[in-house]
């Protein structure tokens, strides 16, 4: 089964700005990729690479078999794409807008409707459909894009941080949706079609996301730091990299809490996570710091309410990452 989405070592520059350095990408049907850093690690640009708004310095993009550079409007025809800001005509009506889209995908006047109701149903702004979309609210927004990226019933859809500065309730619903869209019955009722496979019907999406807790659902994530992949992998295998090397720390001063563990010899990185710390130590040291860092808090004044090891989450994962000679 080939790659609906395929990218091969991408390279882009700006001046002496390398934004984007030697990246491949591979996205099966049915499968979400998280795209991951923090800002400025290239995410975006690669975004714009894959969909043909930015023409790469190097390297390959294939969007469904399509090379995005020399068939643009095939390759173009196979994806849906939500960009950070809203791009949407505020003056327009939801039903609009969606309609403004459809047409330049092609959707005839008999068609348009039909997809563009379905759409709005599913992604729960059937009640809002003569609402103007400046009208909306942030969330509303980001759920009229993704609409509106999907009226053309695309194989691929690839979102560009698309929960960016909404509330946690909004990013909620808005992944509710995105997994739904890459389950072969949602994707199979969205597309029209009533025999095809999984594989002829199933969605390819990219996320790119600074939000960890974003990057464990998607099914594989690749961490980006300074234009490059540092790691790719499963959620759970990324994870796994660092079992039994975290502690989790709670008690006060903090400040005085970190400072002791810092000086530990088998403490490679002490983080703050809300009101406690997270401890990485180095492979196979974890039982040793358990056995004296409570002592030595205790030496300089410091209490320890509670010490313990934990599973290490994707934060911790990307910190060692980026930390580590991936640079």
């Amino acid at each position: 089964m080939n790659p609906l989405i395929q990218a091969s070592h991408m390279r882009k520059s700006f001046g002496d700005l390398v934004a984007v350095d030697d990246v491949s990408l591979f996205v099966q049907a049915g499968e979400i990729y998280g795209l991951v850093g923090a800002d400025g690690a290239g995410k975006t640009t690669t975004v714009r690479l894959l969909v043909g708004a930015l023409k790469a310095d190097a390297g390959e993009v294939n969007i469904c078999g399509y090379d995005i550079n020399r068939q643009t409007e095939a390759a173009r025809s196979q994806f849906g794409y939500l960009s950070q800001r809203f791009s949407m005509y505020e003056d327009l009506t939801v039903l609009e807008n969606i309609r403004f889209f459809a047409e330049v995908r092609g959707l005839g006047p008999d068609e348009w409707l039909p997809r563009s109701l379905e759409i709005l149903e599913f992604v729960g702004l059937s009640d809002f459909k003569d609402r103007r979309a400046g009208q909306l609210s942030g969330g509303m927004k980001q759920k009229l894009g993704l609409a509106s990226a999907l009226v053309a019933r695309p194989r691929v859809l690839l979102l560009d941080e698309p929960t960016t500065g909404v509330d946690p309730v909004t990013r909620q619903d808005f992944w509710q949706l995105v997994i739904k869209l890459v389950s072969p019955s949602a994707t199979l009722a969205l597309s029209g079609t009533s025999g095809a496979s999984a594989d002829e019907a199933g969605v390819s999406v990219i996320i790119s996301t600074p939000y960890m807790d974003e990057a464990s659902r998607c099914h594989r994530v690749g961490f980006m730091k300074a234009g490059r992949i540092i790691a790719e992998d499963t959620p759970s295998n990324l994870r796994a990299r660092l079992n039994g090397r975290v502690l989790e720390l709670r008690g006060s001063p903090i400040g005085l809490l970190r400072h002791v563990a810092h000086k530990d010899e088998d403490v490679e990185d002490v983080q703050a996570f809300g009101d406690r710390l997270h401890i990485r130590v180095r492979e196979k040291k974890a039982q040793d710091v358990l056995s004296r860092l409570k002592s030595q808090i205790g030496g300089e004044g410091g209490q320890v309410d509670e010490l313990r090891s934990v599973p290490p989450v994707l934060e911790d994962v990307f910190i060692a990452l980026s930390e580590s000679n991936h640079e």
